[in-house]
């Protein structure tokens, strides 16, 4: 079978049938032609915001056969694996780190498909048409970020040097519903995780809105939390007003959204998005700061809504210590790098190494000494 790799500006030149073709099966929300649509019709994925689409397709007599999410990137913004110490010593020693190639979603933090096709063998070709447009383009590199495992093992074997972190994420062990999880606890987890679900909710009306509940009134609102909470954390947030009104356009019934109200004014809210097997947890924000408002919205709701749709998981987003006494453990996510300059990638390659190492061991440390389960528990 003879392959030919092409690059395409955007997603709508490859077209919603011909990409669905490959992504639907996945189940996963983000690397559906609607997401990453929305991302760049919206503005937030565009070249005037450093995010320029290079998605790669390969055919076999003009027939799609796969295919991978791909961007031109001028910063290291919105993808959460964070390779700027490498971009600034390379820039000291006289390089150009940017623009550099990434394989992900933009502003989505989430484990998911990076390769699409129906073979490994097709799969390892995606890599190498990547890796052979990195070099033929003069790039410095080409990233691709939260791979699942399976795709991580065909990026190594392809030349491209792994890399472990860890987000924090919560397992349905099959709760019948949330008193369920906390019998799994130990009894001063317990005690505190319902002291701040009491304090959290004292006074509001927290809501799960979904469908056509999620009017132009309620984006309008979430916004202002949004802009609120992420100016104050990033001082730039990546999402525009439009991004959430195509979300409520076309992705309606993927979007759970718990808002809480305060005698009927909304004062904050949580986004998620429903997967076949998982709830994703993405923004939040408030207007109108309280105590543990943040844990109720955005990890306790979020558990009590995978265990209503009977999901399997929750993952929260990236970084969040303060997740693990909340019931959400350490779990590894991986990244894959091709750095085109031998003296940085050596370098890269050992500080990965050491970092690898260190991810393992403080996960093992709060796995054995702080977990929040208690000792013969479904999770010990």
């Amino acid at each position: 079978m003879t392959l030919e790799a092409r690059v395409h500006d955007s997603i709508t030149a490859i077209g919603r049938p011909a990409w669905e073709g490959l992504a639907a099966a996945t189940g996963d929300p983000f690397v559906g032609f609607d997401f990453l649509d929305i991302c760049e019709a919206s503005g937030c994925a565009q070249p005037a915001q450093g995010w320029a689409a290079h998605h790669l397709t390969l055919e076999a007599d003009g027939v799609l056969v796969g295919a991978m999410p791909l961007y031109l990137k001028g910063h290291s913004l919105g993808e959460y694996v964070f390779d700027q110490g490498w971009a600034e010593a390379f820039e000291r020693a006289g390089g150009r780190y940017y623009p550099k190639l990434l394989g992900g979603v933009p502003f989505t933090p989430v484990t998911g498909p990076r390769l699409l096709g129906a073979t490994d063998d097709i799969k390892l070709a995606l890599v190498r048409a990547a890796v052979a447009l990195t070099e033929r383009e003069g790039l410095s590199s080409l990233h691709v970020n939260f791979a699942r495992a399976c795709d991580q093992s065909i990026l190594t074997q392809a030349g491209l040097l792994p890399r472990m972190d860890r987000q924090f994420i919560w397992q349905n062990r099959g709760y019948a519903d949330f008193d369920g999880f906390l019998a799994d606890l130990s009894s001063s987890h317990r005690k505190t995780i319902r002291r701040e679900r009491r304090e959290a909710r004292a006074g509001l009306d927290i809501r799960v809105l979904t469908g056509s509940d999620l009017t132009e009134a309620v984006w309008d609102a979430f916004f202002a939390f949004y802009l609120d909470t992420g100016g104050r954390k990033w001082g730039r947030p990546h999402l525009n007003r439009t991004f959430f009104s195509m979300l409520g356009e076309r992705l309606a019934g993927r979007i759970a959204l718990v808002m809480a109200f305060e005698a009927r004014r909304p004062i904050a809210g949580a986004l998620n998005f429903i997967g076949a097997d998982a709830l994703y947890g993405r923004q939040w924000g408030t207007i109108q700061p309280r105590p543990f408002l943040h844990f109720e919205l955005c990890y306790y709701q979020a558990i009590d809504l995978a265990v209503a749709l009977q999901l399997d998981r929750v993952e929260a987003g990236a970084q969040g210590d303060h997740k693990l006494a909340r019931g959400y453990l350490p779990v590894t996510v991986t990244s894959a790098h091709h750095i085109s300059h031998p003296g940085l990638r050596r370098a890269v390659s050992a500080y990965l190494d050491d970092e690898r190492a260190a991810v393992t061991d403080e996960a093992t440390v709060m796995l054995d000494h702080f977990s929040p389960f208690r000792h013969g528990s479904k999770t010990s």
